[in-house]
C-alpha cells in the first residue's frame, strides 16, 4: 500500500536526533510523500533545504495562526516568492485558531486573507487550521474563493463538513479518530464521500489513543488508516489507495 501523510512538521526540532529514522520508520510503512507546512517565516529556508535532501518531503509555506504575534507584513510580502518556488506544493499551515486565548483575531483574519489571495494567485491548495473557527473560515473561503485545499484536523460539525465539500475541500483525519469518545469526527468519516478525505499525523503533536504524551511520527499513519477502514467497512488497502489519490490530486504531486 502506498500512503501520504497530508500533514507532518518533520521540520521542527522534534525530529532534529533521528530524522533519518523517523524517514525510514514512514517509509516502510508504506509511506511514499510526506506534506510539509510551514508554520513561521524563520522556517521556511530549513523546510526547502529539508525538501532538497529529501524529495519525498513535499513543503509548502505559509504563517500558521497559533503565532500570529510573531508574522509581520514583511513575512506576507515575502510569501508570493517562496510559493513560487518548484518544489512548493501548497500555502500554510494558515487558517484560524479562536481556541488559544489572547490571539489577535482581526491580525489572524487579515493574514489568512492574504494566504487564501495568494493560494488563488498561484493556483495552490490551502492546508488550513481551523480551531473553534470552522464557520468563519468557511464564511472567508466563501468571500475571497473560489481555491482549493483542505482543513487538518477536522474538528468542525458534519453540516460544515458537507459544506466544505461541496466547495471541493478535503478533511485531513489523524490520531483523533482513533480514540473511543471522538463520535462526531467519526461519524462524519463514516458519512463523508471517501474523495474528501486525507490521512495525516499532524506529528509530532497529536499522538494515537494509547500513546498520549509520546512524539507522534508519520509511521503512525497506518493506526489513522485501519481507525478510518475499521469505521467505513472497507479493507485497508482500498481507504489507502483512495486517500493517496486525493493528496495526489490536490497537492499535484505523484507519490
Amino acid at each position: 500500500m502506498r500512503l501520504v501523510d497530508s500533514h507532518c512538521h518533520l521540520d521542527v526540532a522534534d525530529f532534529t536526533d533521528d530524522l533519518p529514522q523517523v524517514l525510514a520508520r514512514g517509509r516502510e510503512a508504506g509511506i511514499s510523500a510526506f506534506a510539509v507546512p510551514a508554520i513561521a517565516f524563520a522556517g521556511w529556508p530549513g523546510l526547502a533545504a529539508l525538501a532538497t535532501a529529501e524529495p519525498d518531503i513535499k513543503p509548502a509555506y505559509g504563517l500558521h495562526p497559533m503565532f500570529i504575534a510573531e508574522h509581520t507584513q514583511t513575512h506576507l510580502d515575502a510569501l508570493p516568492d517562496w510559493l513560487a518556488r518548484p518544489e512548493c506544493v501548497a500555502v500554510g499551515e494558515c487558517g484560524l485558531d479562536f481556541f488559544v486565548p489572547g490571539l489577535d483575531v482581526a491580525h489572524q483574519e487579515r493574514v489568512f486573507i492574504e494566504h487564501i489571495r495568494q493560494a488563488k494567485a498561484f493556483g495552490k491548495p490551502l492546508i488550513m487550521h481551523a480551531r473553534k473557527a470552522t464557520e468563519r473560515v468557511i464564511q472567508l473561503l466563501r468571500r475571497h474563493g473560489p481555491v482549493s485545499g483542505v482543513v487538518h484536523s477536522y474538528s468542525g460539525s458534519l453540516e460544515q463538513a458537507r459544506q466544505l465539500a461541496d466547495m471541493g475541500f478535503l478533511l485531513g483525519i489523524g490520531g483523533p479518530i482513533t480514540y473511543p469518545r471522538s463520535t462526531r469526527l467519526q461519524a462524519i468519516v463514516r458519512e463523508l464521500p471517501l474523495a474528501h478525505l486525507l490521512l495525516e499525523t499532524d506529528a509530532p503533536d497529536q499522538p494515537m489513543c494509547g500513546e498520549q504524551g509520546q512524539r507522534n511520527e508519520p509511521a503512525k499513519l497506518a493506526k489513522v488508516l485501519q481507525a478510518v477502514a475499521m469505521l467505513r467497512g472497507r479493507p485497508p488497502a482500498d481507504i489507502a489507495e483512495a486517500t493517496t489519490a486525493n493528496a495526489e490530486r490536490l497537492f499535484g504531486f505523484a507519490a
